[in-house]
C-alpha cells in the first residue's frame, strides 16, 4: 500500500502534522485510528477534545516494532513476549507497567498503558515517520461505533481532525482483543480480533473481567 505515490504523499503529511501539534486519522489493520505524538501534552488534549472522550480514561499507543515494549514498559513479564511472538504484529492490544517514557496524560495518571503492533504498513510508516510510538485510539466519537473506512471518520469527526489519511476499508473492521498483564494473573479485558480461545492456549488460565 505504501508503494501508491498518493498513499506516500498522505503519509509525508502526515507526518508533518503529527511534528506540529497535529491530530491524524489514519487506517489500521483493526478500524481507524486518531493518533497524535504522545510527548505531546497540546496534542494528546485534543485528542480528547475531539472524540469527547473523559480525561480518566486512558489512551493506547501503536509500536512499530515489538522491542518499542522496552521504550514504553517498566516490566515486560516472560507471558508478554510468549503473547507478542504469537500475535504481533496483529489485533492483540496488552496492558503493562508504563516506563517514565510514557507521560501521565497518556495513562490519565495510572501506572499502566495499553500498548500493541498492527499489521499495517500505513500505520507503521506513520510511526516510523514520527519517530516514536503513536497515540492509537479508535477515529471516533466516544461511544460511537468505530470507523472501518475514512468516510466514517469523517461522518462522526467532521474537521474536527486535521487530516484524514484515506487508506480505504481496514482489513479486520473489528477492535483489538485487549489483555492486562500488569499483574500476577493475566485478565482478559476485553474481546476483540483475537479469540479467548487463542489467548488462552498461549497464556494458560485467564481471568476474563465480567
Amino acid at each position: 500500500m505504501t508503494e501508491n505515490p498518493s498513499m506516500k504523499r498522505q503519509i509525508k503529511l502526515a507526518v508533518e502534522v503529527l511534528k506540529k501539534d497535529g491530530i491524524v486519522a489514519y487506517p489500521t489493520d483493526t478500524v481507524y485510528g486518531l493518533g497524535a505524538d504522545p510527548l505531546n501534552e497540546k496534542a494528546v488534549a485534543r485528542i480528547y477534545e475531539v472524540k469527547n472522550r473523559p480525561r480518566n480514561s486512558p489512551l493506547p499507543l501503536l509500536l512499530a516494532d515489538k522491542s518499542d515494549l522496552l521504550k514504553v514498559s517498566l516490566i515486560v513479564p516472560e507471558i508478554a513476549w510468549r503473547l507478542v511472538e504469537q500475535f504481533w504484529p496483529g489485533g492483540l492490544t496488552l496492558v503493562v507497567k508504563k516506563s517514565d517514557w510514557v507521560p501521565d496524560s497518556i495513562t490519565a495518571g495510572g501506572d499502566t498503558v495499553g500498548v500493541r503492533v498492527p499489521d499495517h504498513p500505513v500505520t507503521i510508516a506513520l510511526i516510523r515517520g514520527l519517530g516514536n510510538p503513536i497515540v492509537g485510539t479508535s477515529a471516533n466519537l466516544s461511544g460511537k461505533p468505530s470507523p472501518v473506512t475514512a468516510q466514517e471518520v469523517r461522518a462522526q469527526l467532521g474537521n474536527k481532525v486535521d487530516l484524514i489519511v484515506d487508506g480505504g476499508r481496514c482489513p479486520g473492521g473489528i477492535e483489538s482483543t485487549v489483555v492486562d498483564i500488569s499483574s500476577a494473573f493475566p485478565v482478559i479485558v476485553r474481546e476483540g480480533a483475537i479469540p479467548a480461545d487463542a489467548i488462552t492456549q498461549v497464556c494458560g488460565t485467564l481471568l476474563t473481567k465480567p
